[in-house]
């Protein structure tokens, strides 16, 4: 595939249909239009951590209502996001280690995790970047799922390489809702939702238990989750306090992966030699917050978190490696602090600016051992380590036309830390990355009603995380972080209620990308050179009658290797590992008659290599799944649901390489799931 060619400057011009309609932007541009793309059942308000908050992005901002996300039949949070335009979900399909969502041309497999994950503003990485927290949310407590892609966004800082993901949990009301969901394979999903607002003072609690065998063997998996939040209001006061708390805990066996013959002659087996492989996982999260001036020019959100994540896993790859017990222990603790302004300038009308500061101390813990069936033999890592980050950002919206809207921001960020590895009895400072300056530019301008054409720029960082981020050798002593420049171009269109849409282009260039080591007893990571990433992503929604809605987005992506580093030539040009050139995604409803929804949804993706010589093996990983389902609203407290996932019984799988072979992890193959739902 040959991609266009995208212009690259500090003022190029944003395709994407950035940002749900925000109160604050409306008092702001009264002329300059919205530009969000909303797939499917979207909820238009949703709360953000400060008052700009994404509503100020001039970038791909997608968001997907809480009706389509609690009504979803998914064994794994990660599925949430597979509605939202553009995102790459990869499903390893092993116990508490399902998989995860990435986006604009990086991968799913753990080596770079370029998403900065949210759940109500808290942020849900770990220490490397991937996603634990996304355990902790009942979907059912859903209120909407946004994603945020680009690098023009100020906000966020760590893992915020390629955008952002938030979940936002129901708020206030008066509800109570239980549903109920069976399939196939000892499936079973019972959750509950109960909102209760008095006075000034909100409560909303949310209950799961998940239960599967798995359709392989061995692949048990039982999920248990809480959650509650807690906000008041006093009368006749513009201030609002929170707290919220989520609980995980999961147990589950892997089926592990399987040699292709293997999986050829018969996808449900169990890997010969993952008999004892599984997990433990606990997750935790908790958060205070106050927030004031929301109906006044001067508005502020101080918002403070702790993250706990505690999980065991045994996994065996290969007959010819050992069982590994790997043993993760973090505590995240950190706060937010956002300021925002509205002034009267008459020269400036719409002028709106916003300051924020954050920081986060994190107290990691990292242990291996090799084992024989979950009997440890040996101690392979035993490393202890604090990551310490600490930023600040501010941007504005300037109107200087009726018909365009301009959002410079800038970001620094600052970490720090110490590193000990007790086995080896050393100790080493962080890697000199010193201040990482960010700046960001967006631009929007509405010529038309109906039409707005966007541009924006921006850098974004990837430092290097567990003992890739400290001195650990003399070749470790001066890395630098990796910077990130992307940019995009773009139209956001609408002819009357029926058809909108959005088309864009977009590139993001990184210095010298750090690629993890997933099986180094180290933690070491490697650098893969200077890489580029460009796409096209197109999206329509059309709502040709008052009973139909439609959407359907492809994104067409690809991300190369253009510097390498010299010990590995062969490299050059050649495309990252696990990125599939072409991402698609499109679904109808259709209300048949009052009552009944009947919908259809398709997802898919095209090939990757396994390796970045794109030699050693050929591409695998092309799917697409026809998902169809049946709503019936018996009555106004019960819906009844129906779900044909993999209609086609189309195949899907994860592959990956070990250097010798590859190896496979099939999905699940057609299955009708029912549900229940009830209100009270």
């Amino acid at each position: 595939m040959t991609m266009p060619k995208i212009p690259f400057a500090p003022t190029l011009l944003c395709l994407a249909a950035g940002c749900a309609s925000a109160p604050l932007l409306a008092q702001t541009a009264s002329v300059v239009a919205g530009v969000s793309f909303e797939p499917q059942r979207v909820l238009v308000s949703a709360p953000a951590v400060g008052n700009l908050g994404a509503q100020a992005l001039l970038t791909s901002v997608d968001t997907v209502s809480g009706a389509t996300l609690q009504d979803s039949t998914i064994d794994h949070n990660v599925a949430l996001f597979s509605r939202l335009p553009g995102i790459q979900l990869t499903a390893f399909n092993q116990g508490t280690t399902t998989g995860k969502p990435s986006m604009r041309g990086f991968n799913g497999e753990g080596e770079v995790n370029a998403v900065k994950l949210l759940i109500d503003g808290v942020p849900s990485n770990s220490n490397d970047g991937n996603m634990p927290h996304l355990d902790g949310v009942v979907p059912l407590g859903l209120q909407a799922a946004t994603a945020v892609r680009g690098t023009n966004d100020a906000r966020f800082g760590l893992h915020n390489i390629a955008g952002n993901l938030e979940l936002l949990m129901r708020q206030g009301g008066n509800a109570t809702d239980a549903r109920l969901g069976l399939g196939p394979w000892g499936r079973a999903d019972l959750q509950l939702a109960v909102d209760r607002e008095s006075g000034g003072f909100s409560q909303n609690y949310a209950i799961g238990v998940r239960h599967a065998d798995g359709w392989r063997r061995h692949a048990r998996a039982d999920r248990r989750s809480l959650s509650g939040q807690w906000a008041w209001a006093p009368a006749g006061q513009d201030l609002r306090f929170s707290a919220a708390l989520r609980l995980h805990q999961a147990d589950a066996q892997e089926p592990g992966y399987l040699t292709q013959a293997d999986a050829d002659a018969d996808p449900r087996q169990m890997s010969a030699v993952s008999a004892t492989d599984g997990g433990e996982r606990f997750v935790g999260q908790a958060s205070i917050g106050v927030e004031g001036g929301q109906r006044s020019r001067l508005s502020w959100r101080v918002l403070a978190y702790a993250n706990r994540f505690d999980d065991q896993r045994w996994v065996r790859f290969s007959a010819s490696a050992a069982q590994q017990e790997r043993d993760t222990d973090e505590t995240h603790r950190g706060a937010r602090a956002i300021v925002s302004w509205r002034p009267v300038v008459a020269t400036l009308p719409g002028l709106a600016l916003e300051g924020g500061i954050d920081t986060e101390r994190q107290r990691n813990a990292s242990q291996r051992h090799s084992t024989a069936e979950r009997l440890r033999v040996a101690q392979t890592r035993d490393q202890r380590w604090s990551f310490d980050i600490d930023g600040v950002f501010v941007q504005a919206v300037l109107q200087p036309l009726p018909t365009l809207r301009l959002v410079p921001g800038y970001r620094i960020d600052r970490v720090d830390g110490r590193f000990h590895d007790l086995r080896a009895g050393t100790t080493a400072g962080m890697t000199g990355d010193g201040s990482i300056r960010q700046p960001k530019l967006s631009a929007v301008w509405t010529p038309t009603d109906g039409i707005s054409a966007y541009a924006n720029w921006g850098r974004s960082f990837q430092v290097g995380v567990g003992a890739a981020g400290y001195k650990t050798s003399a070749s470790s002593a001066d890395a630098q972080a990796s910077m990130n420049t992307g940019s995009e171009l773009g139209l956001k269109f609408a002819w009357g209620p029926a058809l909108d849409g959005r088309v864009a282009v977009w590139r993001q260039t990184a210095t010298g990308e750090f690629y993890r080591q997933l099986n180094s007893n180290n933690g070491d990571s490697i650098n893969i050179g200077a890489t580029r990433r460009q796409g096209l992503d197109v999206q329509l929604r059309a709502r040709p009658s008052a009973t139909v809605d439609a959407f359907a987005t492809l994104a067409l992506q690809q991300a190369r290797i253009t510097q390498p580093l010299p010990n590995a030539p062969a490299t050059l040009g050649k495309e990252v590992d696990h990125v599939p050139r072409r991402l698609f995604n499109a679904g109808i409803d259709w209300r048949a008659r009052p009552g009944w929804t009947l919908s259809a949804w398709l997802q898919g993706q095209g090939s990757y290599w396994l390796e970045r010589s794109n030699a050693l093996t050929g591409k695998y990983g092309a799917y697409s799944t026809l998902n169809l389902g049946a709503s019936w609203a018996a009555t106004s407290m019960l819906q009844v649901d129906a779900q044909l996932l993999n209609a086609a019984n189309g195949r899907r799988e994860y592959v990956w390489w070990d250097g010798a072979k590859t190896l496979h992890s099939p999905g699940d193959p057609r299955s009708l799931n029912l549900s229940v739902r009830a209100a009270f």
